[in-house]
């Protein structure tokens, strides 16, 4: 396992990050403490989770019982100290979750707290913003997304709100470092620039997704994160999954993300088939497992700073941990190009 430093901080994350929002409704318990406890053996210290989870699907009688499962899982082994915890607050729109308000000073205090209570710790390394309070194009938003309806002002105030509640925690011990989530290039750097101008925590990281159907960060968000030391945490590295070859034909294995969401967020559509079917190709060409495949393609992106990985049964995960051993070859790297150039963006 390779570990990177998580933007500027003296924080070292595993490039593989456990995911976990199938824990509390697609898996038990048991099953989040076994996947913990392998992630660990296999030298992962990197544990991804939100107020929000669990999901597929999101509800408010299963809100925070994936941080109630992390939390523990610390109480029983004892490990918080080996593991770097990353969580969010939510952004508006979940009237279940305060209202739906979103993140400012208020709830975001309010937040932590819940987390932490929750996760039985007295800390978060890295707390995210999921999503925005102003809107974003992620979550399949990019076909009706509109930045012209926003209030600049507005805007600045909520971030410079933000950036000054999470300083505040910083400076009381209850987090170590910031990040975002489903955010832009422009986002990312007005964090960047207040925190510059007001000598507030700088951005770390951004959680958005990356995948080989989605690769959207290979762009303006990739110069960003080489000047700005903005890496990645790739979400939905497989695609929801579809990039294992799961859901070829219309295949719905019972218990999978599919046969509960059935487009799986917007992801599962006609449009990804064809590259789909070209990707499995050239895992089954060089005798990869697709999934492993596409995963180790993630890890070689320059920008990467961890893949998060969910997995719902112990044979996935150990094949998804697995992909850290996997070094594509430059042969496979070009075939993986012509394919990109042929469907550019499929979801």
């Amino acid at each position: 396992m390779k570990y990177n430093s998580l933007g500027r901080t003296e924080i070292s994350v595993s490039e593989i990050c456990l995911g976990t929002m199938t824990w509390g409704s697609q898996n038990s318990e048991a099953d989040a403490h076994a996947q913990m406890d392998y992630a660990v053996e296999k030298g992962v210290n990197f544990f991804d989770t939100a107020e929000l989870y669990p999901t597929t699907p999101v509800s408010a009688a299963t809100q925070g019982r994936t941080e109630d499962y992390i939390g523990s899982w610390f109480k029983k082994t004892g490990k918080r100290g080996d593991i770097v915890l990353a969580t969010k607050v939510a952004g508006r729109g979940r009237d279940y979750i305060r209202g739906g308000e979103g993140a400012d000073a208020k709830n975001i205090r309010l937040a932590l707290e819940a987390s932490l209570a929750r996760l039985k710790t007295d800390y978060i390394d890295l707390y995210q913003i999921h999503w925005p309070n102003r809107g974003h194009f992620h979550f399949r938003q990019n076909w009706s997304y509109n930045p012209f309806n926003q209030d600049r002002n507005e805007t600045v105030a909520n971030m410079l709100d933000i950036l000054e509640t999470l300083g505040a925690l910083v400076k009381e011990g209850k987090i170590r470092a910031i990040g975002l989530s489903n955010e832009t290039t422009w986002g990312i750097q007005k964090y960047l620039t207040l925190s510059e101008q007001k000598s507030l925590p700088r951005v770390a990281s951004v959680q958005n997704e990356y995948n080989l159907l989605y690769r959207h960060f290979d762009l303006d968000l990739a110069e960003l994160s080489h000047h700005e030391d903005v890496g990645l945490l790739a979400y939905s590295p497989l695609a929801g999954g579809i990039l294992s070859g799961k859901y070829v034909d219309g295949a719905r294995p019972k218990g999978s993300r599919g046969s509960i969401n059935p487009d799986i967020g917007g992801r599962l559509q006609p449009l990804q088939e064809p590259a789909t079917r070209a990707y499995l190709e050239i895992a089954a060409t060089y005798g990869l497992d697709p999934a492993a495949m596409a995963l180790a393609f993630c890890l070689s992106r320059p920008f990467m700073a961890s893949a998060i990985i969910g997995a719902t049964s112990m044979e996935q995960l150990k094949i998804d941990i697995g992909a850290a051993d996997i070094t594509l070859s430059n042969e496979i790297l070009a075939e993986i190009a012509k394919v990109y150039r042929q469907y550019p963006l499929t979801l």
